[in-house]
């Protein structure tokens, strides 16, 4: 199994960025896909996830204006388009698989944003 994170970078704030989540070894379009944050020190903040066939998502409150989340499940990939970007935004973003819903099965390493002002 294995999620891979990609896409972070360096952006200004007010930038826009795409994260990808190419997923593999597992049923993807049988699991939930949630994208979480990381800052060091701190502890692992839920940013978004999208249902299996993507009809519904949740948002957190500091980001539901902002970036939009969605999946191809024929390409075994998720999107967290991130716009309006700020300096408070850097983190390590992770995303994550769930088949129930209550709790993640997978996780993958992160992908790092850093938001300058």
């Amino acid at each position: 199994v294995q999620l891979q994170a990609s896409g972070g970078g360096l952006v200004q704030a007010g930038g826009t960025l795409t994260l990808s989540c190419a997923a593999s070894g597992f049923t993807f379009d049988d699991y939930i896909i949630g994208w979480f944050r990381q800052v060091p020190g701190k502890g692992r903040e839920f940013v978004a996830s999208i249902s299996w066939s993507g009809t519904s998502t949740y948002k957190s409150d500091s980001v539901k204006d902002r970036f939009t989340i969605s999946r191809e499940n024929g390409k075994n990939t998720a999107y967290l388009d991130m716009n309006s970007l700020e300096p408070e935004d850097t983190a390590i973003y992770i995303c994550a698989a769930s088949f129930t819903g209550e709790g993640y099965d997978y996780w993958g390493q992160g992908t790092q944003v850093t938001v300058s002002s």
